[in-house]
């Protein structure tokens, strides 16, 4: 984060906050050390609570007030900013059911590690204990998603907590809260205070030189080494394609290292887990040393069971979580790899990087045949809406993924190139996030192209937040997938060998929705439209929402399948003919077949 203005700006800047000798407020101050440390907006929606808050951002006029709609949204698009910028971004909400709904999105930002400052308000301080009107315990509330959380129980604790949760929140990369009661913001502090400046600090962190020497005799002892690169690789991308060719090493990707490393990597083989492909699986099956660089990939079934692991992370806590670790290396991927690479020697066999990098190829090829329509009229499978987004999209485009099958889509066809961004819930897992998300991304980013890709179930659960979109001028393109299920909520049913239940959804047709609300908003029921419709969508000068009918039984066959999920698949399909539900095991059937046609 840096810094905006001098010295002198910042004396001007609070000369004219006490201008007819009317002193600060505590809130006038945080206004100030927000605004002197690069905030330029806070998301949020009144209530009586912050008023006072609310009212030193108008008093200031340079740091504006993201109104929202629900202030799980206001969490979400403050996520949404920081996971963009790296910097730090501010959501705040009034006292009770107003900082409670604050929560769903913190937790997302937390998990996924973005600096995110929450200003909770609270009731009067006398009031505390006593069951008053909308009484929480918000500092403890909190406790569990942030790395700092803190009720300020006198005026004179600002601004020292202010700036120690800002640093809490910018050098941990997570979420801090600052509980303030009410009256608090009010309170007078003079006119001479100074605000606070609060920068990250520019470090070099890597592994101990016995650490590293010992990693490199690893990696030169064995012959088929896999790297499985995360989101640490974010701004390491040519050090990871240096690392890989002088191991001869392919890469898999995790969702979140997509984006950092995926493009321009002629080692790169793919993405692993529930939402990946073979080619990625089997990279990490048949080596003898996994190198993971930057990740906390969370699922243990689908690691090397005989491999040496070597875990590079620049929080020592989270080596060896996953997975047991023969050398763990704290420090960055980038410093790491500098420090590494001199040590490895060449001459290395490249054909487990060729065997898997061919597996891709093939791979790669069936996906994107999945992809394909040979009718202008036929059904809108998903892959193929996912394909003519990223056919259509700017190339730096900002992409933002609901949970669930949009995610798969995302993941699979939307392709990255180093400008593009991919953001999205993959830590937490919230349904929703893709708009609320993409607000935050517009606000910050107002002459940037940011598409969402939505589902059904996502977007009706906060789609109010279209209404922000409207009156904050955001020109936010939502497609949306809309095939009247929790689709990825049926998959998971039908491999646990239950019956579908409870997942249908009557929606409304959204693009109706969109202009009865004042947006563009267009509905494609053929493959034939897509392209003209995306396209117009993205070139009208606002927000759009562009509804795809899309399949509802499109199935989508993980790398790995245990007995169990098999298994579970088989009981679904009897009993759901037994309930006289077979017309949807033929479906899933008829999708099943052409994925498994192009195996």
């Amino acid at each position: 984060m840096t810094a905006t203005g001098t010295s002198h700006e910042m004396g001007h800047e609070l000369a004219h906050l006490a201008k007819g000798a009317a002193p600060m407020t505590v809130a006038d101050v945080m206004v100030a050390t927000l605004k002197a440390s690069g905030v330029r907006r806070v998301y949020g929606l009144p209530g009586d609570s912050i008023n006072g808050f609310t009212d030193a951002l108008r008093r200031d006029g340079e740091v504006a007030w993201e109104h929202v709609r629900h202030e799980e949204a206001a969490a979400f698009a403050a996520a949404g900013e920081a996971a963009m910028t790296g910097q730090l971004a501010v959501c705040a909400a009034s006292c009770g059911p107003g900082n409670l709904h604050l929560i769903n999105g913190l937790f997302d930002a937390n998990r996924t590690r973005v600096p995110v400052l929450a200003i909770a308000a609270h009731i009067p301080r006398e009031e505390i204990g006593l069951s008053y009107f909308q009484e929480t315990h918000p500092q403890e509330l909190f406790r569990e998603c942030s790395v700092y959380a803190e009720l300020i129980s006198v005026p004179e604790q600002l601004p020292r907590v202010l700036e120690i949760a800002m640093r809490h929140a910018i050098e941990r990369e997570g979420v801090a809260v600052v509980v303030v009661p009410g009256e608090i913001f009010l309170h007078h502090v003079g006119h001479d205070v100074r605000p606070a400046v609060i920068e990250p600090a520019a470090s070099v962190i890597r592994p101990s030189d016995d650490a590293l020497a010992a990693a490199a005799e690893s990696l030169n002892a064995a012959e088929r080494v896999t790297i499985l690169a995360g989101a640490g690789c974010r701004g390491a991308h040519d050090e990871v394609v240096a690392l890989a060719r002088a191991l001869k090493a392919p890469v898999v990707h995790t969702l979140r290292g997509k984006e950092f490393v995926e493009y321009d990597n002629p080692c790169d083989v793919g993405m692993t887990g529930l939402l990946g492909f073979t080619s990625g699986y089997r990279a990490m099956e048949h080596c003898d040393a996994l190198l993971m660089l930057g990740t906390d990939f969370p699922y243990r079934p689908f690691y090397p069971e005989h491999a040496r692991v070597i875990q590079v992370d620049v929080r020592g806590e989270h080596v060896g979580r996953r997975i047991a670790v023969d050398i763990g290396l704290v420090g960055t991927v980038g410093d790491t790899i500098a420090a590494l690479l001199p040590r490895l020697t060449n001459g290395r066999d490249a054909t487990h990087l060729a065997r898997m990098q061919s597996h891709y190829r093939r791979t790669r090829e069936r996906l994107d045949a999945l992809a394909k329509t040979h009718s202008d009229q036929g059904p809108i499978h998903p892959q193929v809406t996912a394909v003519a987004v990223d056919r259509v999209a700017a190339d730096d485009a900002v992409f933002l993924a609901d949970v669930g099958t949009p995610t798969l889509w995302a993941a699979r066809y939307l392709r990255l190139n180093g400008r593009r961004r991919l953001v999205g819930s993959f830590n937490h897992g919230s349904m929703a996030n893709a708009l609320p998300q993409a607000i935050g991304v517009q606000a910050s980013h107002p002459g940037r192209q940011v598409v969402t890709v939505s589902g059904d179930g996502g977007l009706s659960m906060l789609m109010g937040e279209l209404i922000t979109l409207r009156q904050q001028r955001l020109p936010v393109k939502v497609v949306v997938l809309n095939n009247g299920a929790l689709a990825f909520v049926e998959l998971e049913m039908k491999a646990d060998g239950i019956v579908t239940y409870g997942t249908d959804l009557d929606n409304p047709s959204f693009a109706e929705v969109a202009r009865a609300v004042g947006l563009y908003g267009v509905r494609v029921e053929h493959p034939g439209e897509l392209d003209d419709a995306l396209r117009a969508a993205f070139d009208h000068d606002g927000p759009a929402v562009i509804e795809v009918m899309t399949v509802r039984q499109e199935l989508s066959i993980p790398p790995k399948i245990s007995a169990e999920q098999a298994k579970g698949f088989t009981l679904w399909a009897t009993r759901s003919v037994l309930s006289g539900r077979g017309d949807e095991v033929l479906e899933v059937a008829k999708s099943n077949l052409r994925e498994l046609a192009l195996e």
